[in-house]
């Protein structure tokens, strides 16, 4: 079984171009199959402000409707896919950009209409991966942006984390896929306010201690339930942390355990 690795950037490498340029210098020397996933949310946020489209948030997530769909297409499928494309083709690493709708890879449905109208954000209901692996089997990286589509015409805004999480699971037949979850903290904390008390490790009685005792909370309970997603639909691994953890071996980050 061949090990593949599905790697999810956010915002603090994205919106500091030093910081991607080094990553993705980085992320082009990993030799094994890869997946690149990528969010955005903030430079599109950025830019509904300029264009007098007003950004509402509910929980961490963004409630999407038409003007902010044409925005977020324009962001995240447009402008910072594309740059990444080409950086890492600048770097000797062939790459091609994706959304769920490229070659019917990430189906979604519209969320439905509950306590809150979401909007046009999607839920994701199947990934297929025959395009994709014959993309990997050519070393070329696909590089996926956080939209998908419900077959029906419609691009649809969906969890950046949940996208690399459903990939991971989608891989995990026929290949050993890790998942990595890249942000700016060195991990899940047992302090907010000191990076180096990482948690090292993380089972599921362990994070029912955690959430007991609110130590986690707030932006990273949608990360932490994609995590426990994936390791428990037959993902090798699961981490959390800096950007380092992918390249330099005495980087503290923390691992999911089942």
């Amino acid at each position: 079984m061949k090990t593949l690795k599905i790697i999810k950037i956010g915002g603090n490498i994205i919106e500091n171009p030093a910081a991607l340029d080094n990553f993705l210098m980085e992320f082009s020397k990993i030799e094994a199959p890869k997946i690149l996933v990528h969010g955005g949310g903030k430079l599109a946020t950025k830019l509904a402000q300029q264009m007098n489209v007003k950004v509402e948030m509910v929980n961490g997530r963004r409630k999407t409707n038409a003007e902010t769909l044409d925005i977020i297409t324009m962001v995240y499928a447009g402008k910072i896919n594309k740059n990444i494309v080409a950086s890492l083709q600048q770097k000797s690493n062939n790459a091609l950009g994706f959304t769920g709708a490229d070659g019917n890879t990430i189906t979604s449905i519209k969320r439905p209409v509950k306590e809150i109208d979401y909007g046009f954000a999607g839920d994701i209901v199947n990934v297929n991966t025959t395009v994709l692996e014959s993309l990997l089997s050519a070393n070329i990286t696909p590089v996926f942006c956080a939209i998908t589509h419900d077959n029906n015409g419609q691009l649809l805004n969906t969890n950046a984390d949940t996208i690399a999480a459903e990939l991971a699971i989608g891989f995990a037949k026929k290949h050993q896929t890790e998942l990595y979850y890249c942000f700016e903290k060195n991990g899940v904390l047992l302090d907010v306010n000191n990076d180096d008390s990482v948690i090292e490790n993380i089972n599921t009685k362990k994070y029912k201690e955690l959430l007991n005792n609110k130590i986690i909370a707030d932006g990273m309970l949608p990360k932490m339930n994609n995590c426990f997603h994936a390791i428990n639909q037959n993902v090798h691994k699961v981490c959390i942390g800096k950007s380092e953890m992918l390249y330099n071996q005495n980087s503290k980050f923390t691992t999911i355990q089942a």
